[in-house]
């Protein structure tokens, strides 16, 4: 009994037993003799944290934390968001990621999937989740992770990362939770040649194969975990949306890289036209960066324009879209079919083949509203944008693109560049600044603003499915908070208050549930059944 509560971290409290607990459970001696309160604890490992002198060893540091105990993790995240989601999560995380062999300690109750071995998905979910009620499980198969490619089962990280924000943000319980990786090979030369790639040394299986197993996949999730939201986490651009097309009109699915970034953008966007006063019908979209998350943005912001009123062939002409530095024609060869709807005809243009940069591009439409999802850094240079600031009053512009060192710009540079008229959100956090005697707040496009309410919001509910009246429901609710008479107000609230935006927009999504009829159980209240299914980090 001894060694199996102590290391057991959904049951671990360290030197919080109490005195009964250790002759309860027969753990006399075998910890310093001082009880803590969990309060006390916390202090001592935001004291320990503090010492460490990088991010990556800060990192390391909480994950020690988070493997013996979970509740002491959740309590010290609890306390310090703002300042531990680039540590937990982006950007240290793609540190941890790309180095993920050499630093292996120990699985954090992962499940680790090969797809040399279809016959033992159900077993191995089994064993990762040891009888626990799976509420949610985050998949990846490692393709696409952040900006930084292709990483194989080292991406298992980035589903571990990604349900802790589930619970430190949304207070989804940490025992109901699992993080998957489906290991389909690499492409990543780096991993096939070093000899302690702890993943599959092969390259990527696509096609029949592929499919057939995420069918399998999915079936032996819904079979183990039937109420389970099922999270899609950086899969390549030739699955993602196809995967999400697959199974969303009638399983609870959800990709956060195609829809949580079209939802962030969209609460960014309906933030940004809530200070210039402007419609979203009025406005002219250029995506920078046209793979699965510049298309999934692209999509939601179209959805959007159709909600509130235009045609679908109206909605379209206000969308262009560039991918390696090119503008999208029907006629671009090898288009994907997200890029396909929003590809523009070569005769609307007196200089069609000119239009190979992003300023030949400006020139030609000025945009009002730019992101960038490229992974191009630098590339929204001044000339960019002082072209696109020339045309329109309150310029909207996302350089969205993660890690930092990916950005196509920086905030400073964008609001001193458009003479503070700028309405900026960038991917990662970005200081305030100071610019002529006013202080701009640059919200964050971080989709940990969306995603753990999003989940919250559809587990509590008992969704069927989620669907675009939900989706949208979440994203007014996040963009309604912006306090638009405030000079250089952030365009979407700061991470910092995580917690509460996370509740708002799970309530929104749970309300939509109900009003849809989607829920599969009765629910009187929708706040009582988004409280009920909240946790706490506490003994």
């Amino acid at each position: 009994m001894t060694n199996s509560i102590l290391n057991d971290p959904f049951k671990n409290k360290g030197t919080g037993f109490t005195q009964a607990e250790r002759q309860q459970l027969g753990i006399i001696g075998t910890l310093p003799p001082k009880v803590q309160t969990l309060d006390e604890q916390a202090t001592q490992v935001y004291q320990q944290y503090q010492t460490k002198p990088s991010a990556l060893e800060k990192r390391v540091f909480l994950m020690s934390i988070f493997n013996e105990n979970r509740v002491l993790f959740f309590k010290v995240f609890s306390q310090h968001v703002a300042e531990f989601m680039p540590i937990v999560y982006d950007p240290t995380i793609a540190t941890t990621v790309e180095n993920y062999s050499q630093l292996f300690i120990q699985p954090q109750n992962a499940a680790f999937l090969s797809i040399e071995d279809p016959d033992s998905i159900e077993e191995s979910l089994k064993n990762a989740a040891e009888g626990r009620d799976i509420k949610l499980l985050c998949v990846t198969d490692g393709e696409g992770i952040l900006g930084i490619g292709d990483w194989g089962t080292q991406g298992v990280d980035i589903t571990v990362g990604k349900l802790m924000v589930y619970t430190a943000a949304a207070g989804i319980d940490p025992s109901q939770v699992l993080p998957v990786v489906i290991d389909a090979g690499t492409n990543n030369e780096s991993l096939l040649e070093n000899p302690l790639y702890l993943g599959l040394k092969q390259h990527r299986v696509r096609g029949e194969q592929y499919d057939s197993y995420i069918d399998k996949f999915v079936a032996a999730v819904e079979k183990l975990f039937p109420d389970v939201y099922l999270h899609f986490e950086d899969f390549g651009r030739s699955n993602a949306a196809k995967i999400l097309n697959r199974y969303k009109d009638h399983q609870l699915v959800f990709n956060d890289d195609i829809q949580g970034t079209g939802i962030i953008v969209l609460a960014g966007i309906i933030g940004a036209l809530n200070i210039s006063k402007q419609k979203i019908i009025d406005q002219k979209y250029l995506c920078f960066g046209a793979g699965t998350a510049g298309a999934g943005i692209t999509m939601r912001i179209f959805n959007e324009m159709v909600a509130a009123g235009l045609s679908p062939d109206e909605a379209k002409k206000h969308f262009y879209l560039v991918d390696k530095q090119d503008l999208l024609f029907t006629d671009t060869p090898d288009l994907t079919p997200e890029q396909k709807p929003f590809a523009r005809s070569r005769d609307e243009f007196e200089n069609p083949d000119e239009l190979t940069d992003l300023l030949a591009v400006v020139k030609a439409i000025h945009p009002t509203i730019m992101v960038g999802t490229s992974t191009q850094p630098g590339t929204f240079t001044e000339a960019v944008i002082k072209e696109m600031a020339a045309h329109t009053e309150r310029p909207i512009i996302f350089p969205i693109s993660n890690p930092t060192k990916l950005m196509e710009a920086t905030a400073a540079d964008l609001i001193k560049w458009t003479d503070g008229k700028g309405l900026i959100a960038t991917g990662v956090p970005s200081a305030a600044v100071d610019y002529k005697g006013v202080t701009y707040e640059i919200g964050q496009a971080n989709n940990a603003l969306i995603y753990p309410g999003l989940g919250l919001g559809a587990i509590a509910s008992s969704a069927a499915v989620l669907n675009d009246q939900m989706i949208s429901s979440a994203a007014h609710s996040l963009g309604g908070i912006v306090d638009p008479n405030q000079p250089g107000a952030a365009v979407l609230p700061p991470v910092s208050k995580l917690n509460q935006f996370s509740d708002t927009v799970a309530k929104a999504v749970a309300q939509s549930a109900v009003d849809q009829k989607l829920n599969q159980k009765p629910i009187d209240s929708v706040s009582d059944a988004i409280h009920n299914a909240q946790w706490e980090p506490k003994y």
